[in-house]
């Protein structure tokens, strides 16, 4: 297809849009009784099998071509972004559904959600049982009700609305279910590797309909403290790995301070106060109450900002951590080890090739929330698996979608009114940016 083409497309008739809303509406209560049954679905890390098997059915029973793979990791092993593994991933999937129209008029698309959630936590922290979806005040509570079960599900009956107001997209559209993006984003990376492409990737992740112009890069690492046990009868004589780790850990929180403090000057960080935060996130260690502990694990994750060379930065943290140990009274003859696990993950800019879906969604937008209403932009102080898409290869990606509170946190919850509002915005969308087509008799 030429650029003329592609851009002489327009903006759907007012009669067009009443219809595509008006089917959104029609199958709303449809849609969030199929978010409720996704959400009871505890796709935890490892375990995301029966969410998969949830949205490939899905998937062929609206008649796209499905391609439901196990993942092999040396097939992405060699690949820029890459993660390693820590765990059993012999199990793990990535389900693609493709829509093929009847005639080819308009530009491709990805749409593509996770479906793995973080780990909720202590169940009798919850107002609600985590897995057991609640709608209170107009909100759905649950773990992955936010973050991000609403927004794939949105994606998805945004496509069923298009059909039942009588149209088809008139691209070829590939409606991506990935596993992975809260620790390596390899469920994306897979689709990739598998040679899904498009002229544009949509992430609904929740944003409160922000549009993510930047985001940071994320490390996660272990710091592997090991001593020597004895009763706590004589702990002088011992090596406490639990305490030793503490010392370590503060260092960590003064090289966070520093590269802050570099990140004053950085084009589009200078800005955010603190882009860049290192959390110890869980700690093992021990086996006695009345035994000093002779090992302990930290399992640590540190911000990095966009262009910042993650080899550069991980010899940074490795120094750091020896520089801790070399003066110490323990460490220094036991330095802890420093494993690379999970994200290892650069940074990511939206750049020029984004403004023309941009300035589609900026239309859609409109067209649900009114002329003149901007869509908002946002500098992340996380990221998501949009960086794999623009950095590697090619493909302009960016996030929005519903609002969303206390995700990876208890009570997670999401607001049914911005699902149904993101719902008719990528409707809108797809008609604009793909074309539509007659849906077939």
């Amino acid at each position: 297809m030429t650029r003329t083409a592609k851009d002489s497309l327009h903006k759907p008739s007012s009669r067009t849009v009443e219809k595509i809303t008006a089917a959104v509406q029609a199958g709303f209560d449809d849609q969030v009784a199929f978010l409720a049954d996704f959400v009871r679905i505890p796709s935890v890390r490892f375990q995301e099998g029966p969410a998969q098997d949830f949205i490939a059915a899905a998937l062929r029973g609206r008649g796209y071509k499905v391609d439901d793979w196990t993942i092999d990791l040396s097939d992405l092993e060699h690949l820029p972004g890459f993660g390693p593994i820590d765990g059993d991933f012999s199990r793990a999937r990535s389900v693609v559904g493709s829509f093929y129209p009847t005639e080819t008029r308009g530009r491709s698309l990805i749409l593509q959600g996770h479906l793995d959630v973080v780990p909720p936590g202590p169940a009798e922290m919850w107002t609600d049982p985590p897995f057991e979806p609640v709608i209170r005040d107009g909100w759905m509570h649950g773990r992955g009700a936010g973050d991000m079960k609403s927004g794939t599900v949105a994606a998805l009956f945004a496509l069923d609305a298009l059909g039942r107001a009588g149209f088809e997209p008139a691209a070829t559209v590939h409606f991506q279910s990935v596993i992975e993006e809260e620790s390596t984003g390899l469920g994306a990376l897979s689709t990739l590797q598998r040679g899904y492409r498009a002229d544009v990737a949509v992430l609904p992740e929740p944003s409160g309909f922000q549009i993510n112009r930047a985001q940071i890069g994320v490390l996660w690492f272990r710091l592997r403290v090991r001593g020597r046990p004895v009763h706590v009868a004589v702990a002088g004589d011992g090596s406490n790995a639990i305490m030793a780790s503490y010392d370590v850990i503060r260092a960590l929180q003064d090289l966070e301070a520093d590269w802050n403090a570099r990140a004053a000057g950085h084009p589009e960080y200078g800005d955010v106060p603190h882009p860049l935060n290192f959390n110890a996130g869980k700690i093992s260690g021990g086996d006695w109450a009345s035994s000093v502990p002779a090992w302990c694990d930290v399992d640590c994750r540190m911000g990095v900002l966009p262009g910042q060379d993650l080899e550069t930065a991980k010899a940074e943290i490795a120094a750091c951590v020896a520089r801790a140990s070399r003066d110490h009274p323990f460490l220094s003859n036991n330095p802890p080890e420093v494993i690379w696990n999970g994200f290892q993950a650069e940074g990511y800019v939206l750049g020029e090739d984004a403004d023309p879906a941009l300035a589609v969604m900026q239309s859609a937008y409109e067209q649900v929330f009114g002329p003149g209403e901007k869509l908002r932009e946002n500098k992340m102080t996380a990221l998501t698996d949009t960086r794999f898409y623009g950095l590697y290869y090619g493909v302009p990606a960016f996030c929005i979608g519903p609002r969303a509170e206390n995700i990876h946190g208890f009570d997670e919850r999401v607001d049914l009114a911005s699902v149904r509002d993101l719902t008719v915005v990528l409707a809108l969308f797809i008609a604009q940016w793909c074309g539509l087509n007659p849906k077939p008799a």
